[in-house]
C-alpha cells in the first residue's frame, strides 16, 4: 500500500456517504412535497440539517483526498457521530440491528483508514522536517 492509499480510500468512503445524504435529502424533498410528513416544520429543519451534513462530507472528503488534515479531522469527528447513530439503532422500540450494522461498517472502516491516513501524515511531516 502506498503512503497516500489510506487517503485516498478513506475521501472515497466519505464521499460515498456524502452522497448517500444527498439521496435522503432527495427523498426527504420528496416526503414534503407529497405531503407525507408529520410536521413541516420539523421536516424542513431536518432536511436542512441533512443538507448541512450533507455538505460538511463532502467537502472533507475532498479535503482528505488533498491530504488537507481539517479534512482528516472532520471526517474522524463525523465516523464518530454515525457509529452513535448506529448504536441507536440497535436498541428502543424501533430497534433494527441490520440497519445498525450498515450504517457501522462502513464508518468502521472509514474510521481506521482515516487514523491511518492521519498517521501517513504525520510521519511524511516528520520526515521532512528531518531532511530540512
Amino acid at each position: 500500500m502506498g503512503t497516500n492509499t489510506p487517503a485516498r480510500i478513506a475521501a472515497i468512503l466519505v464521499g460515498l456517504e456524502g452522497l448517500a445524504l444527498v439521496a435522503l435529502a432527495v427523498w426527504q424533498i420528496v416526503a414534503i412535497v407529497q405531503g407525507d410528513t408529520g410536521s413541516i416544520e420539523s421536516a424542513l429543519a431536518l432536511l436542512v440539517l441533512t443538507a448541512v451534513g450533507a455538505s460538511a462530507l463532502l467537502a472533507f472528503a475532498v479535503a482528505v483526498f488533498r491530504g488537507r488534515s481539517w479534512g482528516r479531522s472532520g471526517g474522524i469527528v463525523f465516523q464518530v457521530l454515525i457509529l452513535a447513530v448506529a448504536l441507536g439503532a440497535t436498541t428502543g422500540a424501533y430497534a433494527h440491528p441490520l440497519m445498525a450494522l450498515a450504517i457501522a461498517v462502513p464508518a468502521i472502516a472509514a474510521l481506521v483508514l482515516l487514523i491511518l491516513a492521519a498517521r501517513d501524515a504525520g510521519r511524511a511531516k516528520g520526515e521532512a522536517s528531518e531532511s530540512s
